[in-house]
C-alpha cells in the first residue's frame, strides 16, 4: 500500500520532477508534488512524495532525512493523515458571527 511522506526545507528552485528523481533512489515514486502559492506560483518550501510501499517510504525517510537537495537540507518524515474539521472555527464558514457572509 502506498505511503505519503512530508518533505520540508525544499529549495525554491526545486521542481516536482526533481523531487521525484531524488526520491526514486529509494524505490518507486507514485507521485511527487512541491506545494506552491496559489497566487504567485512560487514554491512554499515543502511538498509531498508518495512511495509505492510503506517499506520504501520508511527507507526514504531514514535515508534522505537531513540530506541536501539543491543546496537545502531536507526534512523527511511520514505524513500524518488529514484530520477532518481542521479548518473549522475562526473566521471560516459564514463570516465572523454575523450570521451571513462578508458585507
Amino acid at each position: 500500500m502506498a505511503q505519503k511522506l512530508f518533505i520540508g526545507g525544499i529549495a525554491f528552485g526545486t521542481t516536482s520532477e526533481g523531487l521525484r528523481e531524488f526520491f526514486a533512489q529509494c524505490g518507486t515514486v507514485v507521485s511527487a508534488n512541491v506545494i506552491t502559492d496559489q497566487f504567485s506560483g512560487r514554491s512554499r518550501g515543502f511538498g509531498f512524495v508518495e512511495m509505492d510501499t510503506a517499506e520504501e517510504a520508511t527507507e526514504a525517510a531514514a535515508k534522505l532525512n537531513g540530506r541536501e537537495l539543491d543546496g537545502r537540507m531536507l526534512k523527511v518524515e511520514l505524513a500524518k493523515p488529514k484530520t477532518s474539521g481542521a479548518r473549522e472555527g475562526g473566521f471560516g464558514g459564514r463570516g465572523a458571527g454575523s450570521g451571513g457572509g462578508w458585507r
